[in-house]
């Protein structure tokens, strides 16, 4: 893309990755429109690079506020060249101790506000004819993991969608990125998270030790939000960007882990898979 002035919007820029790329964003001289969920964290993020970064208050999961938020940014500033759906959070817990209400708002954060907000956006994208989504997935999203499993199941999701939004949306010169972070120094696993209520001991071993290790490590993890947000601009900035983009050797090496699984399981059934079809 251009590297000339750009409009970003943002989602979830109270910290972490999020606010690291708004800055990054900002620092590189584009203008940054990033939701906040509370009024007192504006002040803040305006001051980050003034002149560059704005505060909007949106709850992603409150669609109907979607619109506000984009007929503001188009009436200051008339486009918009790159969404970032970052918003989300980790719920933690196996899949039986999980309530129905707690799955479904898992889906509804991690995906369905992502869903809202991307169609929101294509219609400017398309009239433009020039746009970059950038889908913050996860590891998670390629490899599941006892304890997460609706976690997974979310990015699982955005995976899925995102890689057909970009096969819909390439003739029309609008590129689309999914990025998939391993273990960076956010409070993803800290307080941003959020554990089942309910608790069985019969999967302490499965899934309850590693979510354990996972939260006490929160503030230890190796990734460094400032070199993860270098590397998505650089994303931004390319003119052949990926659709995906993994941050992190620990992510790299997991996904290559489940693909090199992926392949031995398929040459080991390979027999069986191939004797399904009607004789000749």
């Amino acid at each position: 893309m251009n590297n000339s002035t750009r409009i970003w919007l943002i989602t979830g820029v109270s910290g972490g990755l999020g606010r690291a790329l708004a800055l990054e964003a900002a620092q590189n001289g584009d203008i940054v429109y990033g939701t906040l969920r509370k009024n007192e964290q504006l002040e803040a993020f305006n001051e980050l690079v003034p002149g560059k970064t704005f505060g909007v208050i949106l709850d992603v999961n409150q669609h109907q506020n979607i619109a506000t938020v984009l007929t503001d940014i188009l009436e200051h500033q008339g486009r918009l060249d790159v969404l970032v759906n970052n918003a989300g959070y980790g719920l933690f817990g196996a899949i039986e101790e999980l309530s129905m209400e707690e799955a479904r708002q898992q889906m509804e954060t991690n995906f369905f506000s992502v869903l809202a907000l991307t169609q929101a956006v294509l219609p400017i994208m398309r009239k433009q004819r020039s746009g970059h989504i950038l889908q913050i997935s996860s590891m998670s999203g390629i490899r599941a993991y006892s304890g997460t499993g609706l976690y997974n199941a979310s990015k699982f999701a955005l995976e899925g969608m995102s890689e057909a939004l970009s096969a819909e949306i390439k003739p029309l010169n609008i590129h689309l990125t999914l990025i998939e972070p391993g273990p960076f120094r956010t409070d993803w696993a800290g307080a941003s998270s959020v554990r089942a209520k309910k608790s069985i001991d019969d999967y302490k071993a499965s899934s309850g030790d590693r979510l354990n290790l996972l939260q006490s490590n929160s503030g230890k993890q190796p990734g460094d939000p400032v070199k993860g947000a270098k590397a998505m601009l650089k994303v931004v900035n390319s003119e052949n960007p990926p659709l995906r983009l993994v941050l992190g050797k620990p992510a790299l090496d997991a996904i290559r882990e489940k693909y090199k699984m992926v392949e031995e399981e398929l040459k080991a059934w390979e027999d069986i898979t191939l004797n399904t079809s009607f004789d000749q």
